[in-house]
């Protein structure tokens, strides 16, 4: 996609502890109404929603949201017989919430801009090795089996690196906040860092519970 094809305005979903990076693939499975009427809406036209986190401040049905969030296309639409929709998202391009548009309607929309994220739009090659990565998978293989996520670590290695970084860093057992600074790094070889320097303190705090004990 063109950085002009990229609407200004556009719905968004505030799902917590949730992030999607451009070039990624997801799943979602909708069933509240208003966000049945979002996907609807979206459908009839550029079926581009943006993906943000909801803080923790704020109202509950209307909490305040980070200002940093990802916009995806929708790829694939189903109905399912109890009027749910399974949709995937591909991650496109971040955003930054210029302002909230007061509407009419039951889901939030907002006025974005992409100025500092034009480079999601690039295919480029990274200058990160996979060999650099194998700490970093070690130490994550670890965690993930301690907090009984599954992960199929072969697959994930048939992507691309940053494909690979940006999946880790979606399906990571992290916090909310930690997937947020993960997503607004802005380049790869910084979101390695911050990837291991989290890492680093779950592995730190499972040390020390571990000789505390």
């Amino acid at each position: 996609m063109k950085k002009e094809d990229l609407p200004n305005i556009i719905p968004v979903f505030p799902l917590s502890n949730f992030i999607i990076f451009p070039r990624t693939t997801v799943p979602l499975n909708i069933f509240e109404p208003r966000y049945i009427k979002m996907i609807d809406e979206s459908m009839k036209s550029n079926r581009i929603i943006g993906m943000i986190q909801p803080k923790k401040t704020g109202e509950l049905r209307k909490p305040d949201l980070y200002k940093i969030g990802c916009a995806g296309k929708i790829t694939s639409f189903n109905e399912t017989d109890d009027g749910r929709y399974l949709i995937v998202i591909n991650g496109i391009c971040r955003f930054q919430i210029s302002d909230e548009i007061k509407n009419e309607n039951l889901y939030r929309e907002c006025e974005v801009k992409y100025d500092d994220f034009y480079g999601d739009l690039n295919e480029k090659t990274n200058e990160i090795k996979f060999s650099d990565l194998s700490l970093i998978f070690q130490n994550l293989k670890g965690l993930f089996k301690k907090q009984g996520y599954e992960i199929n670590w072969k697959e994930l290695e048939k992507q691309s690196l940053d494909q690979t970084i940006n999946t880790l860093s979606m399906a990571s057992p992290f916090s909310l906040e930690e997937k947020q600074v993960l997503l607004e790094t802005k380049d790869l070889n910084i979101r390695k860092e911050k990837l291991q320097e989290i890492l680093n303190t779950y592995i730190l705090d499972n040390f020390n519970n571990k000789t505390l004990q």
